[in-house]
């Protein structure tokens, strides 16, 4: 538990808005004119675009708490569940993309009163319905969109093409493996990792990897006993989250760019986000610093009509949807911590 609460000191949202500052004041220093910050004119319409994609965050957020008090069987309350949600996305924020805050999270749940097992269980099938979603609805996109999913100008298109059919690799075999271990066989994931495990490089952690998989049983016994509407409002809430995140791009993009979009320009565009997540799911950088504002542009630059535009209004996207789980993390963990362990971990900034 301390290697735990040590990853999570707020001193380390440094690094995060470092690297995605410095990318970004890069860029913007590369491509400044005098047209740069023309899109920032402050009027009613602005302020009320401004306001629905911060909505959107808030969607996003209720809908995530929601499927962890449903995944819970409602044992924990909203206060709990907002904390959770709050110190999982802060925990994510500084995590490399591709590592994630999924130990962090069982943590959390198993703080807030919940068992090993029974926090395991509850953060692997978040991960694992979070990942069904895309691996179901990107090709969807794809079939309706084709290849317009992807920049079409960009200069580092076979580079970008690369990067998603290798993320979306990535995620498909770690759900195939997800829903393999979960539903069909977890004893042979037991046993798997008790091999591996047994390698001289590897073989002083074999014991944490056996307890591990031992809690992945027990998972398995937990969520195949659930009914058909546990399923459907943990689903329906994950749509709802991530159409919610996708969505905050396409109100500032209505606030700032003086163009009205099509429903299948909008969807093009949610199209566009789902094939740029895929990229930043496996993004090496805390929570994808620098590499999110980076491809930004890329991605939904022929939606903007001024190219020095790109930069300021991916600036904007992660100060909406990013940038906050940097403070209120930093805020609510010193709090949490003080509750949860009575005062032992007070001082860790």
């Amino acid at each position: 538990m301390d290697k735990v609460v040590n990853s999570l000191r707020p001193r380390r949202i440094l690094w995060p808005i470092l690297i995605g500052l410095g990318v970004t004041g890069f860029l913007l220093y590369r491509s400044f004119d005098k047209d740069t910050f023309t899109f920032l004119e402050l009027s009613w319409h602005v302020v009320f675009f401004l306001l629905l994609a911060v909505l959107m965050m808030v969607v996003r957020d209720v809908a995530y708490m929601y499927r962890l008090m449903v995944l819970t069987d409602y044992n924990i309350n909203w206060k709990q569940a907002f904390n959770v949600i709050m110190l999982w996305e802060f925990s994510s924020a500084i995590s490399p993309s591709v590592v994630g805050g999924t130990g962090p999270a069982i943590f959390f749940l198993y703080k807030e009163g919940l068992s090993g097992g029974r926090s395991t269980a509850v953060v692997l099938t978040a991960i694992f319905l979070d990942e069904v979603f895309f691996i179901v609805s990107v090709p969807i996109v794809y079939f309706v969109f084709g290849h317009k999913i992807f920049p079409p100008d960009s200069l580092n298109y076979t580079t970008i093409l690369s990067a998603f059919y290798i993320g979306y690799l990535v995620v498909f075999v770690y759900t195939l493996f997800l829903a393999y271990a979960l539903f069909i066989n977890p004893q042979m994931f037991k046993s798997f990792v008790s091999w591996v495990f047994l390698f001289p490089i590897l073989v002083k952690w074999r014991m944490r990897a056996r307890k591990s998989a031992n809690q992945l049983i027990h998972t398995s016994k937990i969520i195949r006993e659930k009914p058909f509407s546990y399923w459907a409002k943990s689903m329906v809430a994950t749509i709802l989250s991530w159409i919610g995140r996708y969505w905050v791009v396409n109100f500032l993009l209505l606030a700032f760019v003086a163009q009205k979009y099509s429903l299948s320009e909008h969807l093009l565009i949610l199209g566009r986000q789902l094939s740029m997540w895929i990229i930043l799911l496996v993004s090496p950088t805390p929570g994808g610093s620098g590499v999110a504002e980076y491809i930004f542009a890329d991605f939904l630059g022929d939606f903007i009509p001024n190219e020095s535009w790109y930069i300021p209004l991916a600036l904007f996207w992660r100060l909406i949807s990013y940038y906050p789980y940097l403070i209120i993390g930093a805020i609510i963990l010193p709090i949490w911590l003080r509750r949860v362990f009575t005062n032992k971990y007070k001082e860790i900034a």
